[in-house]
């Protein structure tokens, strides 16, 4: 049985260096200038998230190395039984194998639609039915969103940027990508309260009053670095030999520095930047909030979404299966 060959991180990302670079599959260089062009467009024209984007580039390369260790020269030569079979041997989730579908099925039709290939071999091929009723990520428990920010020596420039980046996803339940995206200017006074201005996926702006608690991490922060002279300055900007830069910090960073300080503050490892998003749903809706009004704060399109990461029920889980007694 022949499986995936593995990417090199460096020739994942090479299709997302600003200059362009993209590691070009050799069935899709067979193909000529102008399936590699087609090729080089599907990862910047329909696709406009980044993360997605990177998903998809994965996935798709995954499956033309694939493709290529068995045998298949010519983009021509793969068929709907050659997707199934791939489908069928790959070692991942049904969540992933789902992903993995989508994109090649987007990618052929993609190239189909220019005129690349006569029609899409993925079109009809089917993954297993996969739903979840909730989310894997792990929420933080009661008290431990507070452990971890009191954890942190607020003596240095970089201690209070993490502090006030942790408050940000604590009481904002906002994405990494959202929030190491701000900048100065995007926290801002609108009447009596402050406001916090987000980025989200699709180009969407939101809007959101800012908690008493967070106003007065983001304040101290912002004074004591005198990031507050600096309007057009990130928000949360990266840190060189604990001297805050003039650069935002990136995700990869992001999540180093909440390992760091989950170490440090002497909890579970297993938390990341989307815990802080699950723990707030939650606490939103156990202190009365609305499904409505918690889609909105967490910029979900779908409730349906929204409810992946409320963990009310699992709590009443626990408690309903501890009845079993024998």
């Amino acid at each position: 049985m022949v499986h995936s060959a593995p990417m090199s991180k460096s020739s994942e990302l090479s299709v997302f260096r600003a200059s362009g670079a993209m590691t070009v599959p050799s069935i899709l260089a067979n193909a000529g200038p102008t399936a590699v062009k087609r090729f080089a467009e599907f990862f910047t024209v329909p696709i406009r998230n980044a993360n997605t984007r990177q998903a998809y580039y994965r996935a798709i390369n995954q499956f033309l190395a694939w493709c290529d260790q068995a045998g298949f020269q010519e983009l021509e030569d793969i068929e709907p039984i050659t997707v199934a079979a791939y489908i069928e041997q790959h070692p991942g989730s049904a969540a992933t194998k789902k992903q993995h579908m989508a994109a090649i099925r987007m990618l052929f039709s993609y190239l189909t639609e220019k005129g690349v290939l006569a029609m899409n071999p993925a079109r009809e091929v089917q993954t297993e039915r996969f739903s979840r009723l909730n989310g894997k990520t792990p929420a933080f428990h009661e008290g431990e969103v507070a452990t971890l920010l009191d954890a942190i020596d607020l003596s240095t420039p970089v201690g209070l940027r993490d502090r006030a980046l942790l408050a940000t996803l604590a009481y904002t339940f906002a994405r990494i990508s959202a929030v190491i995206g701000l900048t100065v200017a995007d926290y801002f006074p609108s009447g009596k309260r402050w406001m916090i201005r987000f980025r989200e996926k699709g180009g969407k702006e939101k809007e959101l009053p800012v908690h008493h608690q967070l106003e007065q991490v983001l304040d101290d922060y912002l004074l004591k670095t005198k990031l507050s002279e600096e309007p057009e300055a990130p928000l949360f900007p990266a840190a060189r030999a604990g001297v805050l830069s003039r650069r935002p910090i990136n995700r990869v960073d992001a999540a180093e520095m909440i390992k760091r300080r989950l170490r440090q503050a002497g909890l579970p490892e297993h938390y990341s930047a989307h815990s802080f998003r699950a723990a707030g749903v939650t606490n939103f809706l156990e202190n009365g909030g609305s499904l409505e009004v918690a889609q909105r704060i967490a910029g979900h399109a779908d409730s349906r979404t929204t409810k992946l990461y409320d963990r009310r029920a699992e709590k009443l889980l626990v408690e309903d299966m501890e009845r079993i007694r024998y």
